[in-house]
């Protein structure tokens, strides 16, 4: 694409945005397109939407406006960038952007505006059709609903949950706390629900048609359930601790377990028809890149996955490494084209949570004292799943591996050049302390979780880990985000502070602080709180 058509999109992507952002109260009509006919449409009965919702969680749900750009102001132009995972290589918008805290508007409402709009909806009437008539739907319903919104409150904090829909409570928003505690009721209704089926109907698998992310089997559902409830309650490790081990002890209540085996992983299936977002952007837009936190991680471990991940850079002064471009350097030039794009293809599944990722989740826990597991044992598992998963040898030795990250060279401005942040090897030692075990653990589950950088960068939030390189120009207005702390949330669209300034005004006072990336959510506080 010519560089003077990359900017007319950008452009082009920005108007709908801000034109998608106004009243809240428009967000009830449903949008999808969707009509009672279609359902009725080879027996497609509730399937159909609950693909929509499946479709729109790794958003790439196609509602007549193209189905690539939404996913890339949704998640990567912001999360997958925060998270220290990918770059653009392109200068959009003059190479002052997202990247140096000069914080887009259209870009970061895009969230809000696709999920309310064309998701929600349908996650609403969902729960509405199964709720008295079919209790596996409904069970399902709910878990893909604490799944999708759970991102939306990790970017904004304060959402309109409870109250969806209800004009009587004046559409009345949320605090992140009254929306994690919600999660978790959320989740016992999933839980009972499906389980109830499942004693009393064993053999049926009438979803499995519709399964875009698992295998059809209800029992599947309530693992992915319990995996699920123990990421929440990990979020709030620091926060509200009592309520987090609660939690994790209501897993017992079922023995469905979580997931272990690295070929146990939520994803959304391209062999459904989906095309990932992600590998168009990387293959045709070659808009997606390593970002400089990946690279001097990955290379300094002399990390397996790295040749997974990536490919080597086709530049010629640097043809056969692996190469990233740091954040915030404010560049206006093509110079980092040749450097290392993603391995993602269209083809690729979209990845939402993996075994090792709840291996990881397990050994914080234990670290923790919360469960009677061996931390070290944990941790084992999370990396040599990780392996499996990505079918890439040598972990025994990795796992000796007394290796720290390398530091970063750019590979054009000497400038951006800057000294390794993470200083912890992927060795376990069981006489370090406990925060610095938090950090290998942490770290190792951040490389896992690649590519989905929604959870990266929310757990980046919350522990600190790991430790990724800071910005080397900071343009956030009024110099709101600090450059070390980086950014803690996203503004809530611009659009309402005009359109619906009493919504406005309830969202703010529910964030309890001011509307800008630096302030921190409620989950969010700045201390691990391990002794």
């Amino acid at each position: 694409m010519k560089k003077r058509y990359i900017y007319l999109y950008l452009i082009g992507w920005w108007l709908f945005c801000v034109a998608c952002t106004g009243n809240f109260r428009d967000y009830n009509t449903d949008l999808s397109g969707i009509t009672n006919e279609d359902l009725n449409i080879d027996d497609n009965g509730y399937g159909i939407r609950l693909g929509i919702i499946q479709q729109g969680i790794y958003f790439n749900y196609d509602y007549g406006k193209g189905k690539n750009w939404p996913f890339q102001l949704i998640q990567n132009l912001n999360a997958d960038m925060f998270s220290g995972y990918m770059h653009d290589a392109k200068p959009l918008n003059g190479g002052s952007n997202n990247s140096d805290y000069n914080m887009q508007d259209g870009w970061n409402s895009a969230m809000w505006t696709h999920v309310y709009s064309y998701i929600f909806p349908q996650i609403y009437q969902s729960e509405n059709a199964t709720r008295d008539t079919h209790p596996a739907l409904f069970g399902i319903t709910k878990i893909l609903k604490v799944e999708v919104m759970h991102r939306v409150t990790d970017y904004y904090g304060p959402i309109i949950y409870r109250h969806f829909a209800n004009a009587e409570k004046h559409y009345q928003p949320d605090t992140q706390k009254e929306v994690y505690y919600e999660f978790f009721n959320e989740l016992d209704s999933a839980v009972v629900a499906l389980i109830g089926y499942i004693e009393e109907k064993p053999e049926s698998n009438g979803f499995a048609r519709f399964d875009i992310l698992l295998d059809g089997k209800y029992s599947s559902w309530v693992k992915f359930a319990n995996s699920l409830r123990l990421r929440l309650a990990m979020r709030l490790a620091s926060i509200a601790p009592d309520k987090a081990r609660l939690e994790i002890e209501k897993i017992k209540e079922n023995d469905y377990g979580f997931f272990e085996r690295g070929s146990e992983k939520v994803a959304v299936s391209t062999k459904s028809g989906y095309i990932n977002p992600l590998g168009e952007l990387n293959l045709v837009w070659n808009e997606t890149y390593m970002n400089a936190s990946m690279e001097s991680i990955l290379t300094g471990y002399d990390d397996p996955r790295l040749k997974a991940y990536f490919v080597p850079c086709t530049d010629e002064k640097f043809r056969g490494e692996y190469r990233g471009i740091r954040q915030g350097t404010c560049f206006a030039h093509n110079h980092y084209a040749g450097l290392s794009r993603l391995s993602v293809t269209q083809a690729t599944d979209a990845p939402l949570m993996t075994a090792s990722e709840v291996w990881f989740l397990r050994a914080e826990a234990a670290l923790r004292g919360w469960t009677d597991e061996n931390e070290e044992n944990c941790y084992r598992n999370g990396v040599m799943t990780s392996f499996e998963q990505w079918g890439v040898y040598g972990v025994e030795d990795y796992l000796k591996s007394e290796r720290i990250a390398s530091n970063f060279v750019d590979t054009y401005e000497t400038e951006n050049n800057v000294e390794a942040r993470c200083k912890v090897s992927p060795k376990w030692n069981p006489s370090d302390d406990k925060e610095k075990k938090l950090e290998k653990i942490i770290t190792q589950k951040w490389i896992a979780m690649f590519p989905e950088g929604c959870e990266a960068w929310a757990e980046q939030r919350r522990t600190g880990y790991p430790r990724l390189f800071p910005v080397r120009f900071n343009h956030s207005r009024n110099g709101c985000i600090d450059s070390e702390t980086m950014v803690r949330r996203l503004h809530f669209p611009g659009t309402l502070q005009t359109e619906d300034p009493e919504q406005y005004s309830a969202l703010v006072k529910a964030l309890d602080g001011e509307d800008h990336e630096g302030t921190y959510l409620w989950w969010d506080t700045g201390n691990n709180s391990l002794e």
